[in-house]
C-alpha cells in the first residue's frame, strides 16, 4: 500500500477522534448539573466558571459542536470514500459506508457518549478548554445557523425569542424532583414541598384564601362582652371586625392586644373599648402571586391580609401560614379545628366536603386533577358538567367517578370520588 493509503488513514483516525470529542462534549455539557458546576466554580475551579459561562447560551455553544462535529464526520467519510474508491474501484464506495458507518457509531457516538453520561461533570471539566476553542472557532457561524433556525421555526408558529434559553432551570429542577421520588430518593413529602415551593410563583392568593364564606368575622357594633367571648372561644390568633356589611372591614383584632386590654380594665369585657385595640386592615388583590404576597408578608413582618376582588369587595383572607402550608403541608396546632373534609372508605372511594381545595386532595391522595380552572372540587364538578348537580348525579372525568352526596341550595357540600380501575 502508498505512503498516501497510510496518510489518509491517520487522517481519518485522528478525525475520528476529534469526532470523539465534539460528541463528548455536546453530550457532558447539556447533561453536567449546574448546581454541582456552580458550587465547584464557588469553589474556585477555573474549569467549572468556564462550563458555566459556555451553557449560559447553550443553544450556541451545541450549535458549534454540531457544525464541527458534522464536518470532521464528512470530512472523514469523503477521505475514506476516496481512498477505497482507488482500492477497490466502485466496490470502495460500499465498503466506505460500512467502515465508516461502524467507526463513527462505535468511536464517535455511543463510546463518548456513554462515558460522558456516566461522569458529565468531570467530562465537561476536562473538555471545557477544547469547548472554549470551539465556540470561538464556530460560535459565529452558529449564532447565523441559530438565527435562520429560529425564522425557519416562526414560519410554523414556533417562535424563539432571541437570547431566550431553551431550556427552563424552573422546568429542570421541577422534573429532578419528579424523578429523584420516582428513584426512591425522595419521599412524598419532600417531592410535595419542593413541588409546592416551585408553583408560589404560579398560584394566586385567591387559590389558598380562606373564602368569605368560611371566613370568622366579628361585627363592631356588637356588644364588647359579646366580641371579647367570641375572640376567647375561637381557635384563630387574628380576626377581622366589619361594620355594617362584610365588606367593610374597619380593622383586625388580635387576641394578644386583646388580653392586654383586659388586662387594662380589671378583666372586664364591657370597658373593652374594641375599636381601640383594632389594627388597621391590609387589603390584597386576588390575582396577587404567592410569592409576592409571601415577600410582602416578610417585608411588613404581617401575618394577615384581607383578599378584594377587582371592584373592591372582600373575597377572603389569607395569612402567612397558607401559604407556608402550600410548601410545607398542613400544619396543626393543639387549638386547630379538626374538621374531616376528606375520608378514605373501605371500597377505596374517598366522601370529600365540596370546599376542600383541589391541590390538598392531589397533595394528599397523589391526585392530578387539574386546578387551573377551579380551586375546590365542588368548583371542579361544577366547571366540567357546566350546571350544578343534583343529589345522587355522577360524572366520570379525569380518570375518577365522581358522585354528588350532599347539596345546600347551589352549593356542592359533599362528593364521593372514586379512582377507575386501569
Amino acid at each position: 500500500m502508498t505512503s498516501e493509503f497510510w496518510i489518509t488513514s491517520g487522517a481519518v483516525m485522528a478525525l475520528i477522534v476529534l469526532s470523539f470529542l465534539f460528541s463528548g462534549t455536546e453530550t457532558s455539557m447539556t447533561g453536567a448539573s449546574r448546581a454541582r458546576l456552580h458550587s465547584l466554580a464557588q469553589g474556585g475551579d477555573d474549569r467549572a466558571s468556564l462550563v458555566e459561562r459556555l451553557i449560559e447560551r447553550r443553544d450556541r455553544l451545541v450549535g458549534a459542536l454540531l457544525i464541527g462535529n458534522n464536518l470532521v464526520n464528512i470530512l472523514a467519510s469523503a477521505l475514506a470514500t476516496s481512498v477505497l474508491l482507488k482500492l477497490f474501484g466502485d466496490a470502495g464506495v460500499i465498503y466506505a459506508t460500512v467502515g465508516m458507518t461502524v467507526l463513527l457509531v462505535i468511536f464517535a457516538e455511543i463510546l463518548p457518549k456513554s462515558w460522558a453520561l456516566s461522569r458529565p461533570e468531570g467530562f465537561s471539566l476536562a473538555v471545557s478548554p477544547f469547548a472554549r476553542f470551539v465556540v470561538f472557532l464556530f460560535g459565529g457561524l452558529s449564532t447565523a445557523v441559530n438565527w435562520i433556525v429560529r425564522r425557519l421555526l416562526a414560519l410554523f408558529g414556533v417562535n424563539l425569542l432571541q437570547g431566550d434559553s431553551m431550556l427552563s432551570a424552573h422546568d429542570e429542577l421541577r422534573g429532578t424532583v419528579a424523578v429523584l421520588h420516582r428513584e426512591g430518593a425522595f419521599i412524598k413529602q419532600d417531592r410535595d414541598r419542593l413541588g409546592g415551593l416551585l408553583d408560589l410563583h404560579d398560584l394566586e392568593v385567591s387559590d389558598v384564601m380562606v373564602h368569605r364564606t368560611a371566613m370568622r368575622s366579628l361585627n363592631a357594633d356588637d356588644p364588647p362582652q359579646d366580641i371579647v367571648a367570641e375572640i376567647l372561644q375561637s381557635p384563630h390568633t387574628r380576626m377581622p371586625l366589619w361594620r355594617g356589611s362584610l365588606d367593610n372591614i374597619v380593622g383586625i383584632i388580635h387576641a394578644k392586644d386583646l388580653l392586654r386590654a383586659l388586662h387594662d380594665v380589671d378583666n372586664d369585657p364591657a370597658r373593652v373599648d374594641i375599636m381601640k385595640i383594632a389594627a388597621k386592615p391590609w387589603f390584597v388583590p386576588d390575582t396577587t402571586s404567592l410569592k409576592d404576597q409571601l415577600n410582602a408578608f416578610l417585608r411588613r413582618k404581617a401575618h394577615f391580609a384581607v383578599v378584594v376582588d377587582e371592584y373592591g369587595e372582600v373575597e377572603g383572607l389569607v395569612t402567612l401560614e397558607d401559604i407556608i402550608e402550600e410548601i410545607v403541608g398542613e400544619i396543626a396546632d393543639e387549638h386547630d379545628v379538626d374538621i374531616q373534609g376528606v375520608k378514605q372508605e373501605a371500597d377505596g372511594s374517598v366522601v370529600v366536603d365540596g370546599s376542600v381545595p383541589i391541590r390538598d386532595l392531589n397533595r394528599a391522595l397523589d391526585w392530578n386533577l387539574p386546578d387551573e380552572e377551579a380551586t375546590t372540587v365542588a368548583g371542579l364538578v361544577i366547571h366540567e358538567t357546566q350546571s350544578i348537580p343534583e343529589e345522587k348525579q355522577a360524572f366520570t372525568f379525569h380518570g375518577k367517578r365522581f358522585v354528588v352526596l350532599k347539596r345546600e341550595r347551589n352549593r356542592i357540600t359533599g362528593l364521593r370520588i372514586k379512582a377507575l380501575d386501569g
